[in-house]
């Protein structure tokens, strides 16, 4: 009798446990989120201690957003720096917050076309930047002194041979800096528009697929780098993003290639073949010690709602390149940008907003914004209470024939811009101002452009000594007559290269 009742009610259980073993997992939102451990809190302050405003901003947001969503992310190649990205947003209607670009060279270009591909990809960070995402940098470095292409990346190296590279001095190590260098004229331009970077060099180094993989002293490498960039070149707009493969059966364990908290904002992981492994965010978690998690590359895009319930302290995720569509369905796509976990784009930038509204303002004035403060005036003479008040990002506009900003025409109008810079270096900068009609430029509150006349697309220049640290008030006033209207401002030095001129905080 006693072995009856067990049967009933075994089979009375089997079903239950068969129906709920039937449950997708797109259901998993409503079930209470349980995780093994939390990690411990700490501040988000960024390990380079000279960190820009920006950069300290986007890995505060990273810490808050640990438990609460997940950012989306898509990576682009080299030679054509939006495919991809446009790809998923033809497919969900959503363009993902993350945007991965590519400084690297494998195709074996010429020195012009790879300097045209670089250029062609910072100028989309920018344009994504302002658009309000997130702009992340993956660099895979071709061997230095060899040539660009795929096989000198992909390569193994020995560690006899790794070594000199590391080595001050040696003609190999010469050649690492000079590679590091080329680089680092790029990156200036992000720093000098404002633009913070998820940098990651060097990635998947505990696997022995690239030449910077498998090496006992591989933080010496990392330590080469973030020296060079950040004290030399002065790069304070990055947050460096250690980024190994997830450890398994082709890789090591994280632990023995990390180069320590003091050279390292975040940590992530690099996960193909659909292989979200507990251990693997787990291990991580606990050596980030607080430090923001994501995963850095993947093929599959992972489900969203799963990763709500066990793997919640990702913050972002990238999906690498054309794996996108050949790995992915489009309801995939679709479920994974419109889940409710997912952060889009369009997401952060209402999350911005409203962190920015429940700041305090300023005594006399508002919440200071990057940029520059643009009146716009009526007529030519910056007379009078200006019709329209704007943050513009940077100097550079062509408005052709067009009005510049509705209430205002197209002919004889004024616009005085207001703000502060920043130099880099403490040496002599040099200032030009094209513009269509006149223009005066104040540096310090010294007039060194003055040109208030008439006059098309006509270029000046002016020079003044700066201090590297030192915050300059800018005042840029500009008018146009009739016709076309246009003004370019851009600043350069011996050890920066010219770039349009952008306001800080």
């Amino acid at each position: 009798m006693n072995i009856y009742r067990k049967y009933r009610l075994y089979m009375t259980i089997l079903p239950i446990i068969f129906i709920l073993s039937l449950l997708p997992w797109t259901e998993a939102r409503s079930l209470p989120v349980t995780r093994s451990f939390t990690p411990v809190a700490v501040p988000a302050v960024p390990a380079n201690p000279n960190a820009s405003q920006e950069a300290a901003d986007l890995l505060g947001y990273l810490s808050e957003l640990s438990g609460k969503g997940i950012l989306s992310g898509q990576h682009d190649y080299l030679e054509s720096p939006d495919e991809y990205s446009g790809k998923l947003k033809n497919a969900s209607g959503e363009y993902a917050v993350l945007h991965g670009y590519e400084l690297g060279a494998i195709n074996n270009q010429s020195k012009a076309t790879i300097a045209k591909q670089r250029q062609a990809v910072v100028d989309s960070a920018i344009r994504w930047h302002d658009s309000g995402g997130i702009v992340a940098m993956t660099f895979h470095q071709n061997l230095p002194g060899t040539d660009p292409e795929w096989a000198n990346v992909h390569m193994t190296l020995g560690q006899e041979q790794f070594d000199p590279y590391v080595t001050p001095g040696t003609p190999q190590y010469k050649s690492l800096i000079a590679s590091i260098d080329e680089i680092a004229d790029y990156l200036k331009e992000l720093r000098d528009a404002g633009v913070p970077v998820l940098w990651r060099p060097y990635h998947e180094m505990n696997g022995d697929w690239f030449w910077w993989g498998h090496k006992d002293n591989f933080a010496a490498l990392w330590n080469i780098m973030y020296n060079r960039l950040t004290v030399t070149h002065k790069l304070n707009n990055l947050l460096w993003v250690w980024n190994p493969n997830a450890p398994n059966e082709w890789s090591d364990a994280y632990e023995p290639y990390y180069p320590g908290a003091d050279k390292v904002d975040i940590l992530a992981a690099d996960i193909y073949n659909n292989d979200f492994k507990q251990s693997y965010y787990e291990k991580l978690l606990i050596l980030a010690d607080g430090k923001p998690i994501g995963i850095g590359e993947s093929g599959e895009l992972p489900d969203a709602s799963v990763l709500a319930q066990t793997q919640g302290e990702w913050v972002y995720m990238m999906t690498w390149g054309k794996m996108l569509m050949e790995n992915n369905t489009l309801r995939q796509i679709q479920s994974f940008m419109g889940n409710i976990y997912t952060v889009t784009r369009e997401d952060y930038a209402k999350a911005l907003e409203q962190k920015n509204a429940q700041k305090p303002t300023n005594i006399g004035g508002s919440v200071s914004k990057s940029g520059f403060t643009g009146q716009y005036f009526g007529n030519a003479e910056l007379s009078g209470k200006p019709v329209l008040v704007r943050t513009d990002s940077k100097l550079d506009f062509n408005w052709h024939e067009a009005a510049p900003a509705p209430g205002i025409g197209k002919d004889s109008f004024s616009v005085r811009w207001t703000g502060t810079i920043k130099p880099a270096y403490s040496e002599t900068y040099t200032f030009t101002a094209s513009s269509d009609d006149g223009v005066r430029v104040y540096v310090g509150g010294r007039l060194i452009i003055d040109s208030w006349k008439k006059q098309s697309g006509i270029s000046h220049q002016g020079s003044i000594a700066l201090q590297a640290g030192t915050a300059y008030d800018i005042k840029v006033e500009y008018y146009d007559n009739r016709g076309n209207a246009s003004l370019k401002v851009m600043w350069q030095s011996p050890k920066q290269k010219p770039a349009a001129l952008t306001g800080l905080r």
